[in-house]
């Protein structure tokens, strides 16, 4: 089963797509990858990235990690498979690597999304998906901002709308939105 795990900075929504992945490992034959879409820009980035890497290893110690910042689609086609949990952390980093790279032109990120639905329906296990919810707040001042916060809004609509399960994380506590447990 599919699912879409959305909510703010620390919300909790990485912690439970954790929880998700361990209780899924803890069962008889089934594997679990996280594929990570950050990329560190920074000194102050590379030390978080270090961090997560390094708590995930204690949390949840038989979870894989692949870094993919670009091609998610791809990495999702190679990484699913009968008995594997595909745990993407997260939406947000990764379109906001497409449409505002460091380095060179910015992606289509109509064509990425398409992509990665596709690849999403021709999974062979489940995945879930991490994502922020950016959308509550005001309209931001800066037509970039503004184009980022719809392209990644009608994404989650989306990928919501291809999963079977949609959980909204608010102070730690999860809020089923689609399908709940």
């Amino acid at each position: 089963m599919h699912e879409l795990i959305l909510g703010g900075a620390r919300s909790g929504k990485s912690r439970c797509a954790e929880l998700r992945a361990a209780h899924w490992l803890a069962l008889p034959g089934h594997s679990a990858v996280l594929i990570a879409t950050a990329e560190a820009g920074d000194d102050e980035m590379h030390e978080r990235i270090a961090r997560h890497r390094a708590d995930r290893a204690v949390r949840v110690p038989g979870l894989a990690t692949r870094e993919e910042p670009r091609a998610l689609a791809a990495a999702l086609q190679a990484e699913s498979a009968p008995g594997r949990l595909v745990v993407v952390d997260c939406l947000t980093l990764w379109l906001t690597g497409l449409l505002m790279p460091m380095h060179g032109a910015p992606a289509d990120a109509s064509a990425e999304s398409e992509a990665l639905l596709a690849a999403l329906a021709a999974a062979r296990g489940p995945v879930i998906f991490v994502s922020n919810e950016i959308g509550l707040g005001v309209m931001p001042m800066s037509r970039q901002a503004r184009h980022f916060v719809d392209e990644l809004g009608r994404l989650h609509q989306r990928i919501g709308a291809a999963c079977a399960r949609v959980t909204l994380m608010v102070a730690g506590l999860e809020l089923p939105l689609k399908g709940a447990r």
